[in-house]
């Protein structure tokens, strides 16, 4: 699996990008990880969906915000993606590339523990 986006509605958007949406309030945050991982280090306010059990319904974007998916490193939020665009998620499916390891790498702010 690559870390391209697959569908024309996915659209890849660098951690700057999400920080920025997220503090104007547009961003709808996904986090794919596994709960042990979202509960060591995440993005505050970020939603948990993890892709083991993936479970689109549980993404309730509000009218006028963006769904930004984001995981580890970018690879697992392709595939929870691409299981939305299957199951015929019609808005714009945005990825944080380089997953929260970028975001950490930027020094932008997460919570812990």
């Amino acid at each position: 699996m690559s870390d391209a986006p697959t569908a024309p509605q996915v659209v890849m958007l660098t951690a700057n990008d999400v920080r920025a949406r997220i503090a104007d309030g547009s961003a709808y945050v996904v986090d794919v990880r596994e709960p042990h991982e979202h509960a060591e280090v995440r993005i505050a306010g970020a939603h948990l969906v993890p892709l083991s059990n993936f479970d689109s319904s549980q993404i309730t974007p509000a009218d006028g915000q963006d769904l930004v998916l984001h995981c580890r490193s970018a690879r697992r939020c392709g595939i929870a993606a691409e299981q939305l665009v299957a199951e015929g998620y019609a808005g714009k499916v945005y990825r944080m590339a380089g997953g929260i390891l970028d975001w950490i790498s930027e020094d932008f702010p997460v919570e812990t523990g």
